[in-house]
């Protein structure tokens, strides 16, 4: 696998999630990108939970139910979580300090939303402050905080 052609073939202005990822993960699934000899090592499939404390988790389980449509955890024996769509999810630990995240809090989650501007506007209606909406490559961008001050960001990825 020629690891230096393949990332030159991607416009480095190009942030696209379809320019980052699509070479890539052909690279891996070719059988030039892992040595039969190797055992698959095992790697999590997805994010199963998000566990947090609040100070009113029933008044806060019904904000995210209300404002950002979470399903409840269920409650009873065949009940259902909440199911996200499929699509990217980033990972990334913050410095100490990095201002994205709410000043004495140490998490923010994002939510991958398909039309920002509703959902902005639903929250807005709610009397729900929201940032102003930043634009770049790879999409839009808008903050909150839940009633407990979490910092929440919405994203609305750029079409391919």
């Amino acid at each position: 696998m020629n690891w230096k052609a393949m990332f030159r073939s991607v416009n480095r202005r190009d942030f696209s999630a379809k320019a980052a990822f699509i070479p890539l993960a052909a690279a891996l699934a070719s059988s030039e990108a892992v040595s039969s000899a190797e055992p698959a090592k095992e790697k999590v499939s997805g994010i199963g939970g998000f566990f947090f404390v609040a100070n009113d988790p029933e008044g806060l389980r019904n904000w995210y139910l209300d404002h950002l449509g979470i399903d409840l955890a269920p409650q009873f024996s065949g009940g259902a979580p909440w199911q996200q769509e499929a699509g990217f999810t980033v990972f990334d630990p913050f410095p100490v300090g990095n201002t994205m995240i709410p000043s004495g809090k140490h998490w923010m989650i994002n939510f991958r939303v398909g039309n920002l501007a509703r959902m902005i506007s639903q929250l807005k209606a709610a009397g729900v402050a929201v940032s102003e909406v930043e634009t770049y490559p790879h999409g839009k961008f808008a903050t909150l905080a839940d009633p407990e001050g979490n910092g929440i960001q919405l994203w609305e990825p750029a079409l391919p």
